[in-house]
């Protein structure tokens, strides 16, 4: 905890009451690349996630545990790839980067993933790009695990002589790289390497290293048999090889593809390779026989019974994804997922697309346990799948391994004044309502189901009246993007503004436009280039006088007649008396010139401007980083932000709560004197690699704060010693 640094440097004093934070329960929810299972451990296994950090699963607690959540560097939470060391496993590898753009570093652990050695690295990272399920990149070498490997995207083959403490770029190794990328370029450049430890002893170096390449044009598959010095093209089948595994034979197995993935795979295969060099297609039969669609980004081996390999396919659109099993060293292969079943019962949100949980997208993680061949793990787009029955017969019982995992993208949330204590909006699984923070949420966002959900609001004296906007993925189609529920999110209509806009981009349906709802419920209010109207739920509609295209209104919460608005474009506070059917100028003294909101803009950005839950005229208002507080519907307003640099607000029961920065100190915090000072809740454990997406008090809970992430899920906060 910081508390005490804080008060000593003369900053705002620290809350007198820490606060403690946990997840509100949805079950991972977004893509893992990978796991990983630790060779040398029974019950050992990592996770890795493309903007959530990395996982461990604890088998005495029997869940999964962030191995991330004090870290403050937001690229960091992008995990390129994972090792656990393959002789100690109390010590883990990260490869960490979210982007060519962004800082990287490969870390080292010796407790499991309590605490870590961060040493910045040169070379760029991509696990939050394109290519993200290849892998691993990183590997330690079994018979001296002080020697490390790491092929990177765009700058070739890397080598630590020292746990990972230093590196060196290799120079024998044929691709050097193609330099200094671009920020937002994306290369598969070396997809993973894998050493051999039947090539050496223990404590005498691996001399066989292979190495996959996922870049176009050049041989796909390097082998050394000097321990790196020299390496030499192994013939394939002319597709990139993008993953393997080798098992206690030092045979290997490649997984390849077309396409790096996670979206552009059109074919594949799966070769073995002996030690002796002999090659051999084992591709699976029945999948060339069901059109051979989709790569092959899913490969592991059973160490415990040589020859049993599984391997999985990805983008197989039209026959779907599955897993294929060998017993016989690829002679013969089963189509698993003919004989699979899902509970998702744990994790029902799983059902968000209004369908039965299928067997999966995005498949590139997949994990047969050393010590027992029959428990397998896969990953998905959405989650993770675990068996401990893959027999040789009778049906295949899948079910969500997730217990502690929160990997998801929050757009926005709302805690209402009365009916469920949170509605929040997601990317990719629309939103839900949850009724029990502690439980993962049935899907009720239909009737339109939108993938993203950009807005949310509620009517103030009627708060199971909820309003949201959202967008949908671009090859799908959509018929609106608005919706109204009058039974608290239970149920859904969808909401539809005249058509507007080019016929084949119709502005209407593009998702950009927030929905705003009066605090009676009756009069909605859509920010469309033409802002429109509505008294009779969307039946009939009338253009507004005053609200510029694209303004959105912020209802007053207790007064049904009010809404306010900021025109940014002239640095107007607007405000409606008559119901939202005309706009005008209101005073504003206090504010300065500049009304133009600080942090992020656009459809998914947090409201500038908050209305309270429960007193009529009262407003705060963001400008740059200032905070402004008015209790007469916008006339005047008075300073609310002290020395805090606020980025992201919201409003609770008797307290503002702040993402913000005091003093160098970038965290969360609390006012409960109208934001004359702040004190800090979070700490120094609870960073969440520092990347907010919204924040929100609870109206009815003092003290209750909810904070949106990006990448680690959705979280809520209460003073310690408080019992709710």
């Amino acid at each position: 905890m910081l508390a005490a640094p804080v008060a000593a440097l003369g900053r705002p004093a620290a809350a007198t009451e820490p606060y403690r934070w946990t997840n509100v329960k949805v079950g991972a929810g977004g893509y893992a690349p990978n796991i990983v299972f630790s060779p040398v451990e029974r019950g050992l296994a990592y996770l890795r996630t493309d903007m959530g950090g990395a996982y461990r699963w604890d088998a005495a607690q029997r869940r999964w545990i962030a191995l991330q959540d004090g870290n403050a560097v937001s690229s960091y939470m992008g995990i390129e790839s994972i090792a656990p060391d393959p002789v100690n496993p109390d010590v883990v590898y990260l490869a960490a980067g979210m982007n060519a753009g962004q800082p990287a570093a490969i870390m080292r652990s010796a407790d499991r993933g309590a605490t870590w050695r961060i040493v910045p690295v040169p070379f760029a990272m991509g696990g939050n790009e394109a290519g993200r399920g290849l892998g691993e990149r990183l590997a330690v070498d079994p018979n001296d695990p002080t020697r490390l490997f790491f092929g990177s995207r765009h700058d070739g083959l890397w080598q630590s002589n020292d746990s990972g403490a230093t590196w060196a770029k290799m120079p024998g190794f044929p691709l050097k790289g193609l330099g200094r990328p671009q920020p937002r370029t994306s290369h598969g450049g070396i997809a993973f390497v894998v050493v051999d430890p039947t090539s050496g002893s223990k404590g005498t170096a691996s001399r066989r290293i292979w190495a996959g390449v996922a870049d176009p044009g050049g041989a796909s598959l390097f082998r050394s048999d000097d321990g790196g010095a020299t390496w030499h093209a192994v013939d394939g089948p002319g597709l990139l090889a993008v993953k393997a595994a080798i098992d206690t034979r030092g045979v290997l197995w490649v997984g390849y593809a077309s396409g790096i993935g996670p979206s552009d795979a059109t074919t594949g295969a799966v070769w073995r390779f002996d030690p002796r060099g002999d090659a051999r297609d084992v591709t699976p039969p029945s999948w060339r026989a069901q059109g051979a669609e989709g790569g092959f980004l899913g490969v592991a081996v059973a160490r415990s019974a040589p020859g049993t390999v599984a391997v999985t396919t990805i983008d197989r659109y039209r026959a779907g994804d599955s897993l294929w099993i060998t017993r016989d060293d690829g002679r013969t292969w089963e189509d698993v997922g003919q004989r699979s079943r899902r509970d998702v019962s744990s994790t029902p949100f799983l059902l968000h697309e209004g369908k039965g949980a299928d067997f999966g997208h995005w498949i590139s993680g997949l994990a047969i346990d050393p010590y027992d061949p029959a428990h397998l793990a896969y990953t998905t787009g959405a989650t993770v799948y675990a068996t401990a029955g893959l027999g040789a017969r009778g049906a295949v019982d899948w079910a969500p391994w997730t217990e502690g995992i929160e990997q998801t993208a929050i757009i926005t949330l709302i805690s209402p004044t009365g009916g469920a204590p949170l509605v929040s909006g997601f990317g990719d699984l629309a939103g839900f309502v949850h009724q029990d923070l502690r439980r993962s949420p049935k899907p009720t966002f239909t009737n339109p189901y939108l993938s993203n959900t950009n807005t949310l609001d509620y009517a103030g004296r009627k708060p199971a009246i909820l309003v949201r906007s959202g967008s949908l993925y671009a090859d799908r189609p959509r018929t609106a993007s608005l919706a109204r529920s009058d039974d608290g999110g239970k149920t859904w209509a969808p909401v539809r503004v005249p058509p507007m806009g080019d016929p084949l981009r119709r502005e209407d349906l593009a998702g950009e436009a927030a929905i705003t709802v009066s605090a009676d419920g009756a009069t909605m209010i859509v920010a469309t280039p033409i802002p429109q109207r509505t008294r009779d739920g969307s039946r009939s509609w009338t253009t507004i006088r005053g609200l510029p295209a694209g303004v959105r209104a912020v209802a007053d919460k207790v007064d049904a007649r009010v809404f306010y608005a900021v025109d940014v474009a002239n640095g107007r506070l607007l405000v409606s008396r008559d119901a939202g059917a005309t706009f005008a100028s209101v005073a504003g003294r206090g504010l300065p010139a500049d009304l133009r909101p600080g942090g992020r803009q656009g459809r998914e950005a947090q409201s500038a401007l908050l209305a309270a839950p429960d007193r009529a005229g009262e407003l705060w208002l963001k400008a740059g980083e200032r905070l402004f507080h008015s209790i007469d519907g916008g006339a005047s307003f008075t300073p609310a932000s002290g020395e805090l640099a606020v980025e992201l607000f919201g409003i609770g029961k008797g307290a503002l709560f702040a993402i913000g920065t005091d003093q160098g100190i970038r965290g969360i915090w609390r006012s409960i004197d109208s934001g004359t000072s702040w004190q800090r809740i979070d700490d120094d454990a609870h960073r969440w690699g520092a990347r907010y997406r919204v924040i929100s008090g609870d109206p009815r809970l003092p003290g209750r704060v909810y904070v949106g992430t990006d990448g680690r899920g959705l979280f809520y906060g209460d003073p310690e010693g408080k019992t709710r």
